[in-house]
C-alpha cells in the first residue's frame, strides 16, 4: 500500500497511456474493417465489366434544332390583312382603285425602262507642227461631268509631257511627231494608261443615266443621273446609285432605299 501511495500518479499515467495504446490499436482494426467493407461494397455495386448505358434518345431535341434552323416565314407586311388592311387610292382622274398588293403603288411600282452609259473619251483631232515642237489637238468628252457645260466635247492643245487640267498627262508619242500612230496618256484619276490613235479613240464608262416610268400616275422620267430626285406616289426620291442593270432610290420621308432592276 505504501508503494501505491507514493507512486499512484505514475500508476494512473501508465494506465492512461496503456488505454491510449489500446485505443490506437482498436482504431487500426476499425479502419481496416471499414476499408474491407468499402471494398466489398465497390465490388458488389460496381462489377468489373459493367454493361454500357443505353444510348440517349435525342430525337426530340434534334427535331427542335431542325425547326430552329428553318423557322417558318411569316409575312406581316404584304399578305397579312389583320395588321395591313386593303387600301384604296384615288387616281388623278378621280377614280378609286384597290391596292391589292404594295407593289401596285409606291417605289416598287416604278420601273426602269432604259439605262444609258456615260463615256469619258479622248480622241486625236489634228497635229500642229508650224510652231516648232508638235502640238496635238485632242477632243475630250466627259459625259458624266457634274457641270452640264462640260459634258460636251472640248478641244484642247497639248504637247509631249504636258498635263491637262488634272485630267491626264501626255507621256509618250509613238511614230513620227507630225503623224503619230499612237498617243499614250496617263489618266490622273485612276493612273491607268489611255492609248489614242487616229482611228481609235480611248473610251471608258464613267457613269450611267436612267429612264424610269411610274404607270399609276402616268409619269415618265428620262435622263436621270445620280443626285437627281423624282417625285411620285406622294413622296420624293433621291437617285443615289445607277448601275449597269439597276437603279437605287432613297425615299426622303424615311431614308429607306429601294432597288429597281431593268427588265
Amino acid at each position: 500500500m505504501e508503494f501505491i501511495k507514493k507512486n499512484y500518479e505514475k500508476i494512473i499515467l501508465s494506465l492512461v497511456l496503456l488505454g491510449l495504446v489500446a485505443v490506437l490499436l482498436g482504431m487500426w482494426f476499425v479502419i481496416a474493417a471499414d476499408k474491407q467493407q468499402m471494398e466489398d461494397l465497390r465490388t458488389t455495386y460496381f462489377p468489373a465489366n459493367p454493361k454500357p448505358l443505353p444510348a440517349l434518345d435525342m430525337s426530340r431535341q434534334e427535331e427542335a434544332l431542325a425547326r430552329l434552323k428553318s423557322p417558318p416565314v411569316l409575312d406581316f407586311s404584304e399578305t397579312n390583312k389583320l395588321f395591313n388592311p386593303v387600301q384604296w387610292q384615288r387616281a388623278k382622274n378621280g377614280e378609286l382603285f384597290k391596292i391589292a398588293n404594295p407593289h401596285m403603288v409606291g417605289p416598287y411600282a416604278a420601273a426602269v425602262t432604259k439605262i444609258t452609259p456615260l463615256y469619258f473619251s479622248i480622241s486625236l483631232d489634228s497635229v500642229i507642227t508650224n510652231a516648232g515642237a508638235a502640238r496635238y489637238v485632242v477632243v475630250v468628252e466627259n459625259q458624266a461631268a457634274a457641270i452640264p457645260a462640260l459634258r460636251h466635247p472640248q478641244r484642247h492643245y497639248i504637247s509631249l509631257h504636258d498635263k491637262l487640267n488634272n485630267l491626264f498627262t501626255l507621256e509618250a508619242v509613238k511614230g513620227p511627231a507630225d503623224n503619230p500612230t499612237q498617243l499614250i496618256f496617263r489618266l490622273a484619276d485612276t493612273g491607268e494608261t489611255a492609248v489614242v490613235s487616229n482611228d481609235k479613240p480611248f473610251q471608258r464608262v464613267d457613269a450611267y443615266t436612267a429612264d424610269l416610268k411610274y404607270d399609276p400616275e402616268k409619269l415618265i422620267f428620262t435622263g436621270q443621273r445620280v443626285g437627281d430626285h423624282i417625285s411620285f406616289a406622294g413622296d420624293d426620291y433621291n437617285i443615289i446609285a445607277i448601275g449597269q442593270n439597276e437603279v437605287i432610290l432613297s425615299a426622303q420621308s424615311n431614308q429607306k432605299n429601294y432597288t429597281l432592276h431593268t427588265p
